[in-house]
């Protein structure tokens, strides 16, 4: 039997769906999702198996214009998350349209020699009168090899590009065991669950303004795991607020997280949250590292 395997990146401004797109196509709850822009703050690989072909699917963060080393090291995790791939998707939100960042993200892969296939996203919002000519524009910038328009929120049109992509990957061995679903830790994947609520869960510049490390991740003889967290944030308000009154706030954001951890893991899990105040996080490259991301 032949195989395929390959690398596809999923490139765009923040909010354009990409963290969605990704668990759709996988089934699972890879990358966290918020209506918030530029939640996703690292490169997550989901491994997606199609007949044959073992696409693997590089989720980076929003491309925007960086002001703190949080932000540059973001930035430089999307490009480099995508400059290895066989495939490109460049997600476009279909109902906002070549915005500013938008189209920075077009002019820049303009410039480099790589496989673009567009992805019309959220195309259960707006018209097709409006379709056509955001397709036109964009193809007048950059040559792209197909366009396909769906909506990553209700799934539709995704099943065709999973089967287009696993047609025109390249042949070879696949690089992960086939039930693999991520290159992720365990570790990395809890704290991203517990900032997903912290997002979800808080307002305003909450959630820009806290990060979570995972302390301890220990195997316990029932099978079950034991998992400390400490969420960072910049200033005193900040800790109070995710507390919350008599602490229902930290226990809300902590039950939730457990829960989608256990689903993911497939095993209870026993979720310890800390809060900690520590200004300046952002610019630490201790705290960058922690959460996955190089210097930059």
């Amino acid at each position: 039997m032949t195989t395929r395997c390959g690398f596809v990146a999923l490139v765009g401004a923040p909010n354009a769906g990409k963290s969605t797109l990704l668990n759709r196509m996988t089934g699972a709850k890879l990358s966290i999702v918020s209506p918030k822009a530029q939640t996703t703050r690292f490169r997550v690989l989901g491994i997606l198996m199609r007949a044959s072909t073992q696409i693997l699917l590089v989720d980076t963060p929003g491309i925007f214009k960086p002001r703190r080393k949080l932000d540059r090291a973001m930035v430089a995790a999307a490009w480099t998350g995508s400059q290895d791939a066989d495939i490109t998707l460049l997600l476009v939100d279909a109902k906002a349209g070549l915005r500013d960042e938008a189209r920075a993200v077009v002019e820049t892969l303009a410039k480099q020699k790589r496989r673009v296939w567009l992805i019309l996203n959220k195309t259960d919002l707006v018209g097709p009168a409006q379709l056509l000519p955001l397709t036109k524009e964009i193809s007048g910038m950059l040559t792209v090899e197909h366009v396909f328009m769906l909506s990553a929120r209700s799934g539709d049109g995704v099943e065709d590009l999973l089967d287009r992509l696993a047609a025109e990957l390249p042949e070879g061995p696949y690089l992960y065991p086939e039930d693999d679903l991520t290159d992720l830790p365990d570790r990395l994947l809890a704290a991203e669950l517990v900032r997903e609520q912290i997002f979800m869960q808080t307002h305003e510049e909450i959630p820009y303004q806290a990060t979570v490390e995972t302390e301890t991740f220990k195997e316990r003889p029932d099978g079950s795991v034991r998992i400390d967290a400490t969420i960072y944030v910049s200033r005193p308000g900040h800790k109070a607020i995710l507390i919350g009154e008599g602490g229902r706030k930290i226990r809300s954001i902590g039950e939730k997280a457990r829960l989608d951890l256990s689903r993911l893991l497939g095993r209870s899990c026993h979720l310890f949250l800390n809060v900690r105040e520590r200004a300046g996080w952002d610019e630490e490259r201790a705290r960058l590292r922690a959460i996955g991301l190089d210097d930059a």
